[in-house]
């Protein structure tokens, strides 16, 4: 039977091997793969733990016969350095009942081939892990299950086929025959789908593929009026806003815009503090998903020629909510209060962008926000849009923006 420490150097060995360029056949050079074992097991040089330094040589004694490593010990039977029999990989393998990389590899770009044509995301993906793959890198989200890499890819494909809001647990259950599959998994479909896709926010990512926990609901208040199963609510008489499930969209027969335009609001605190008595405004809930942007478009299409204003955070998170709200909706949404001016009147309220902020901003340089942006960059600063005080909103809007 094979012991832990002839596991912990033959693997060790073995995963030198796997790194390096000899591996790819990229190596103009016979290279040498050794490992020193007083790194891998401190204690062996150690006179009071005989009993360790018994069983190491010991494995090493067994290595060696099998022809798998070559060592040598000096006079005092101490092996400072263990080396890879080449001739003997294979051997190796074997011994450990270990899987060959390569064999892994081949596996794994079967899964890439079978999913690469699904969609966009699953395209540029699986792509960019074959690249991988040739240039000896890791492979994303892999963890040397190739069941579970194909459970990830499976669920990013499933995902961008829904069609109307669905419950996680209902998901999992449909696609894997089990409640529980999908949670496992759910980090790592994330940060697929972030990376590779185009989403502004990882943490609402799922809510705008209509994957939820529970019901979406639509917020909304100010100047309008909603007919809901025969029945007309006059929201402008009413203190505060009012919410509708995502069951209940079929049901709005007309909704009607009586103020000077629509204002989508990404944050729920500034939703609630926004003075909408002229105007029509509707919570985002940060990055939309289907069911707030079918209501959007309901109520773009009932009122022709109302003019639609998106207020949210000046940051890259901001910027591309924005963006995506554009393009997801088809309504030509204009900025409210997202601007150069509105960033210096406020910046003693600002933060410091991170990394990620600057990366997210860069790519967005040469838009719509160009100007605000440069200066974001300049002077390392965003703005949350709580800091910015909307009480005379109104006001503002009729003099600058309506």
């Amino acid at each position: 039977m094979i012991s832990n420490y002839e596991k912990t150097i033959l693997n060790k060995l073995l995963d030198k091997y796997e790194g390096s360029k000899s591996f790819i056949g990229d190596n103009k050079v016979n290279q040498r793969f050794s490992v020193k074992l007083p790194t891998l097991f401190p204690q062996y040089t150690d006179h009071a733990n005989y009993e360790l330094f018994q069983a190491v040589n010991e494995a090493i004694d067994v290595l060696v016969r099998k022809k798998l490593i070559v060592a040598k010990a000096n006079s005092t039977k101490v092996c400072c350095e263990v080396s890879l029999n080449m001739e003997g990989i294979d051997g190796a393998y074997k011994y450990l009942n270990r899987v060959q990389k390569k064999d892994n590899n081949n596996s794994v770009r079967q899964v890439l081939d079978a999913y690469k044509d699904r969609n966009e995301i699953l395209n540029r993906f699986c792509t960019a892990q074959t690249e991988r793959i040739q240039t000896n890198k890791s492979i994303q989200w892999f963890s040397n299950d190739l069941r579970e890499f194909e459970t990830i890819l499976r669920a990013v494909d499933e995902l961008l086929r829904i069609g109307s809001e669905t419950f996680v647990r209902d998901f999992s259950v449909r696609i894997f025959k089990d409640s529980k599959t999908f949670e496992r998994i759910r980090s790592k479909v994330e940060n697929l789908l972030f990376e590779y896709g185009d989403f502004p926010e990882k943490n609402q990512l799922l809510e705008n593929l209509n994957l939820v926990k529970n019901p979406t609901y639509v917020n909304f208040k100010g100047a309008g009026s909603l007919e809901l199963s025969g029945q007309t609510i006059d929201l402008s008489k009413l203190r505060g806003d009012l919410a509708i499930s995502s069951s209940m969209l079929p049901d709005i027969d007309q909704i009607k815009i009586t103020g000077r335009a629509v204002i989508t609001i990404e944050n729920l605190t500034s939703f609630h503090t926004t003075d909408c008595s002229d105007m029509f405004g509707i919570y985002l809930g940060g990055f939309h998903n289907s069911v707030r942007r079918v209501f959007i478009k309901k109520v773009f299409q009932q009122n022709p020629g109302v003019r639609f204003y998106h207020f949210g955070d000046i940051d890259a998170g901001g910027f591309y909510i924005l963006e995506h709200l554009k393009r997801q909706t088809g309504i030509e949404f204009q900025p409210y209060k997202m601007d150069l001016e509105t960033l210096k009147e406020y910046q003693e309220y600002s933060k410091k962008l991170t990394e990620s902020d600057r990366e997210r901003l860069m790519k967005l340089r040469e838009g719509q926000f160009k100007e605000v942006i440069s200066y974001m960059l300049e002077n390392d600063c965003k703005l949350e849009q709580e800091a910015i005080i909307i009480g005379s909103v109104c006001e503002g809007a009729r003099s600058k923006y309506f």
